[in-house]
C-alpha cells in the first residue's frame, strides 16, 4: 500500500519545529509529549508540544524524501508549511505512490 505514511512538524514551548515521519501521527505525537524512551531526544522536556502540521497519504519513500526536504529549509519555509502559503506537494519529486 502506498498511501500510509505521514510527515509531521510539532512545534516545542520554544518555538522551534521538529519534522518527523510515521504511520500513526497521533500515535507518534502523543509518544513524543509523553517525554518517555520513545519519545524523540530533540523534543525531551521541550512542552508544551503543538502539533502543527501534517502531509498523509504518502509512501515510506516519498516521506522520506519530504522530511529530508523539509529539513533543509529554513525556519521561514517551514513556517510557510505551517501556514499553508508553501505546499508539501512542491517539495515531493513525481507521481505521489512511486517508489
Amino acid at each position: 500500500m502506498c498511501s500510509n505514511w505521514s510527515v509531521y512538524l510539532i512545534r516545542t514551548a520554544q518555538g522551534a519545529l521538529y519534522c518527523g515521519i510515521t504511520t500513526d501521527v497521533e500515535r507518534r505525537f502523543q509518544e513524543h509529549q509523553q517525554g518517555g524512551r520513545k519519545a524523540a531526544k530533540a523534543l525531551r522536556g521541550r512542552t508544551p508540544l503543538q502539533l502543527v502540521f501534517t502531509h498523509a497519504g504518502i509512501s515510506r519513500l516519498q516521506a522520506l524524501q519530504l522530511e529530508y526536504r523539509i529539513k533543509q529549509l529554513s525556519k521561514s519555509q517551514k513556517e510557510a508549511l505551517v501556514t499553508g502559503s508553501l505546499r508539501a506537494a512542491q517539495l515531493l519529486p513525481g507521481d505521489k505512490c512511486s517508489g
